[in-house]
């Protein structure tokens, strides 16, 4: 009950301040739960600052947001709500009650729990119910990798540059979640546009850090980065065949940075063929997860 609860309060544009806005407009299942575009639309047409994270496993995860600015999903449902350029809500009480003149979300509240009093910590309770049961777990790679289904040479080649020194992505993003949770700067710019981590912390040493997505599902989830700068996967793997760009804060781990991977284009293409294997269609098609208002 309370996952079909926030289920509809996350499809329900009536959490925004116009009835124009919710969460699955800037986070759409058929991307994955992030957007198609670089920076999605809030109220008022508002274009946001950085590109919607997709919402993959997050139960298993506990820092949100491309700043970790949220280290609870409570904390990460509400703030969007109240958030000038996305839903623009001013207070709880007008939420409250908007909910509450519904004829049915007295009763939602009341089935999920035991009471027709709506309040603040039952709603992002609920929301977050539901974003828990966004699971990706069945992709060619999990079929091959846990048991034993098939696989081509090229993405078991792709899986070894992924998984070794060759290519040296999986300190960042290891199998499993494919992140690590943490932050990074992983060579974008020499100097930064966006401060990233360091406007959460004050840390000097946070400056152009963003944290590291998940790799699942990227075949739906373009384009990529804090700022959807790369459009394509090939995009995103020329920047690190080239190197990226050095800064005082460049991660340890871009072992090459300024000099590059030296991948040939095979190895490239086994590369993307690999992380292609990571998709599953079953999460962005998978009904629990859709519109319940088109039902």
């Amino acid at each position: 009950e309370g996952v079909n609860l926030g289920r509809h309060l996350f499809y329900d544009p009536i959490l925004s301040s116009d009835n124009t806005i919710s969460c699955a407009s800037c986070h759409k299942q058929e991307y994955a739960f992030s957007d198609n575009i670089p920076f999605s639309f809030g109220v008022n047409q508002s274009l946001g600052e950085r590109h919607a994270p997709t919402m993959i496993n997050v139960g298993f995860q506990n820092m949100f947001d491309w700043d970790g600015k949220s280290t609870s999903l409570e904390e990460q449902a509400a703030r969007p709500i109240f958030n000038e350029i996305e839903l623009h809500n001013n207070n709880w009480s007008e939420v409250i009650n908007r909910l509450q003149m519904t004829d049915f979300y007295p009763d939602l509240f009341c089935a999920a729990f035991g009471t027709e009093h709506i309040d603040s910590s039952h709603i992002v309770m609920a929301i977050s119910q539901f974003e828990r049961t966004l699971n990706s777990y069945n992709s060619r790679f999990d079929q091959w990798f846990y048991n034993g289904g098939p696989y081509t040479i090229e993405e078991m080649d792709g899986f070894n540059i992924f998984a070794t020194e060759r290519g040296d992505c999986f300190h960042c993003h290891p199998i499993g979640l494919f992140t690590d949770n943490t932050f990074h700067n992983n060579g974008l710019d020499s100097e930064f546009q966006d401060m990233g981590r360091f406007d959460i912390t004050g840390n000097p040493l946070d400056q152009g850090l963003f944290k590291s997505p998940t790799l699942r599902n990227l075949e739906f989830s373009a384009p990529y980065m804090h700022d959807g700068r790369f459009s394509t996967l090939d995009e995103v793997i020329d920047h690190y065949n080239f190197g990226g760009h050095d800064s005082p804060t460049v991660d340890p781990l871009m072992k090459y940075v300024g000099v590059g991977l030296f991948l040939t284009p095979q190895e490239m293409s086994n590369l993307k063929a690999f992380l292609l294997s990571l998709s599953d269609p079953t999460f962005i098609e998978n009904p629990d997860y859709s519109n319940p208002f088109n039902n």
